[in-house]
C-alpha cells in the first residue's frame, strides 16, 4: 500500500514539476505554451502549416525561432503533412537546410495530445526581402551555389522538393542561406487540369503544373525562377492558376515542340495543343545586359555567364535541363565548389516509405507523439545531444571569396547560422506550408548590409 502511495505521489510530484516547466501567452489569435527556457516571444510570421515567434533560449543562449504547428490533427492532410516534417527535420544536418533545435509538446499524454511545437535557426530575412536589393554578381552566384548544395543534399536522401520559392529560402547578415521546409509529399501534387488550390505556382516546373513525371532536376527549374527573380526584380511567370501559369510559360519561352507534348497524358495533350502558339524571346532578350551588375573584375563573373546558366536552368523539358550537378559546376556556380558542402554524407531517413504512408489521423498523431516522446528522450538537462555550443556574432560585411581550393573556400565559408546577436528578425524563418508566408515584418534590412 505504502509503495503504491508513492508511485501516486511520484506520478503527481512529476506531473507538477512538467507543469511548473511550461507558461503560456497570447500570441495573436493563438496561445503559446512554451518551456519557461524561451523567453521574450515575438510573433515574425504565419501561414497555412502554423504560426512563428522569435525568442531567445536561455539554455543555449542565443535566438530562435519557434513555430507552433498550427491544427495538426485537423486532416489527414495536415497529420501527414507535421509527421513528414518533423521525421525529415530530425534526419537532415547540413548547412544550407535549417536546423532543428527542439521539439516538444506542453501535453503529459496521447490522450491530451494536440499541440507539437517545432525550434529551430533564427534567421534574419527571407528571399522575397534580398530580391528587393541591388546584389552583385558575388553575392548573386554565392546564394545561388548554396541553394543547389541544399538542394542537392536533399536529393541524396531522396527528397525532391518541387516547391521551392522565396518565401521559403532564408539568409543571415553574412549571405549564409537555409532551405526552410521539404517541399510536397508525393501525394500532394496537383495536375493542370485537377482542382486548383491556393499556392504560389510561380516557381513550379512545367512538369509539375502539368502533371507528369519528374526527376531530381525539377528543383533547378525552380531555382532559375528564383534566380530570374533577383535579376529581374519582379516574378518572370506570374501565373493566376495552373492554366494562367502554363500560358505565361510559353509565352516567354515559347510553345515546346511536338517531342515534349507527346509525353503528356491525353487531356492534358489536348488542352495544351489547342493554346496559341509562341515563338517564344531570345534569353538575351528577356535578360538583357542592363538587368545585371557589372560584370566583377575580381572573381571573373559576368552577366553572360550568369544568363547563360538561367537558359540552360529554365527549359521546359526536363529532359534537356541542366542537372543540379552540372549547375554546381557551371562557371558561374564553380569558383565556391567545396566538397565538403556539396558531397556531405547524404542524411539517413529512417522511413523510405514515408510518402507514400496513408493513416486515420488518429494513428497520425500517435506516431507524431512517438516522435516527440523520443526527441525527449534524446535531451539531457534541456540541452540538445550533439548539439554544438553557440558560436559568437559571425556577421561579416561581404560573402567569402571564391576559390577554386576547397580548403580557402571551407575556411571562408564556415559561417554559423547560430548567430547569437541579437536579431531584429523580419520574416518567417520556419515557414512550410503551401501558401505564401503572411509576414509580419516590422523592420529594415540593415542587418543584411553584405547584400545591398
Amino acid at each position: 500500500m505504502d509503495a503504491q502511495k508513492a508511485v501516486i505521489e511520484d506520478f503527481a510530484m512529476n506531473k507538477n514539476k512538467r507543469e511548473r516547466e511550461f507558461y503560456s501567452l497570447d500570441v495573436g489569435d493563438s496561445t503559446f505554451t512554451v518551456l519557461k527556457r524561451y523567453q521574450n516571444l515575438r510573433p515574425i510570421g504565419s501561414g497555412a502549416q502554423g504560426i512563428v515567434c522569435s525568442a531567445y533560449d536561455q539554455i543555449l543562449e542565443r535566438n530562435v525561432a519557434i513555430k507552433k504547428l498550427s491544427r495538426p490533427f485537423q486532416n489527414q492532410t495536415h497529420a501527414k503533412r507535421a509527421y513528414r516534417e518533423l521525421v525529415l527535420m530530425k534526419c537532415v544536418n547540413h548547412k544550407n537546410i535549417i536546423g532543428l533545435l527542439n521539439v516538444f509538446t506542453p501535453q503529459k499524454s496521447l490522450e491530451e495530445f494536440q499541440d507539437v511545437y517545432l525550434v529551430m535557426e533564427l534567421m534574419d530575412a527571407n528571399l522575397c526581402q534580398v530580391i528587393q536589393m541591388e546584389l552583385d554578381h558575388e553575392r548573386l552566384s554565392y546564394l545561388l551555389y548554396q541553394m543547389l548544395c541544399g538542394i542537392k543534399h536533399l536529393h541524396a536522401a531522396g527528397i525532391i522538393h518541387r516547391d521551392l520559392k522565396p518565401s521559403n529560402i532564408v539568409v543571415k547578415s553574412d549571405c549564409t542561406l537555409k532551405i526552410l521546409d521539404f517541399g510536397l509529399a508525393r501525394t500532394a501534387a496537383t495536375g493542370l487540369l485537377m482542382t486548383p488550390y491556393v499556392v504560389t505556382r510561380y516557381y513550379r516546373a512545367p512538369e509539375v503544373i502539368l502533371g507528369m513525371g519528374y526527376q531530381a532536376n525539377v528543383d533547378v527549374w525552380s531555382v532559375g525562377c528564383i534566380v530570374a527573380e533577383m535579376i529581374r526584380g519582379s516574378v518572370l511567370f506570374p501565373g493566376t492558376d495552373h492554366i494562367d501559369q502554363w500560358n505565361k510559360v510559353i509565352e516567354q519561352l515559347g510553345t515546346p515542340s511536338q517531342d515534349f507534348l507527346m509525353k503528356l497524358n491525353q487531356s492534358v495533350r489536348t488542352y495544351v495543343e489547342n493554346r496559341p502558339r509562341y515563338a517564344g524571346y531570345s534569353f538575351e532578350k528577356l535578360f538583357p545586359d542592363v538587368l545585371f551588375p557589372a560584370d566583377s573584375d575580381h572573381n571573373k563573373l559576368k552577366a553572360s555567364q550568369a544568363r547563360d546558366l538561367l537558359s540552360k536552368m529554365l527549359v521546359i523539358d526536363a529532359s534537356k535541363r541542366i542537372s543540379v550537378d552540372e549547375a554546381l559546376q557551371h562557371p558561374y556556380i564553380n569558383v565556391w565548389y567545396d566538397p565538403a558542402e556539396v558531397e556531405a554524407p547524404p542524411p539517413k531517413i529512417p522511413d523510405k516509405q514515408l510518402d507514400e504512408r496513408e493513416h486515420t489521423v488518429e494513428e497520425w498523431k500517435e506516431l507524431i507523439y512517438k516522435e516527440v516522446s523520443e526527441w525527449e528522450d534524446w535531451t539531457k538537462n534541456g540541452v540538445i545531444r550533439g548539439q554544438p555550443p553557440p558560436l559568437g556574432a559571425a556577421v561579416i560585411d561581404s560573402p567569402p571569396q571564391p576559390s577554386s581550393s576547397s580548403s580557402s573556400s571551407s575556411s571562408a565559408n564556415d559561417v554559423s547560422s547560430m548567430s547569437t546577436e541579437p536579431t531584429d528578425p523580419s520574416s518567417d524563418p520556419t515557414m512550410t506550408s503551401e501558401t505564401d508566408s503572411n509576414l509580419d515584418s516590422h523592420t529594415s534590412l540593415g542587418a543584411l548590409a553584405c547584400c545591398r
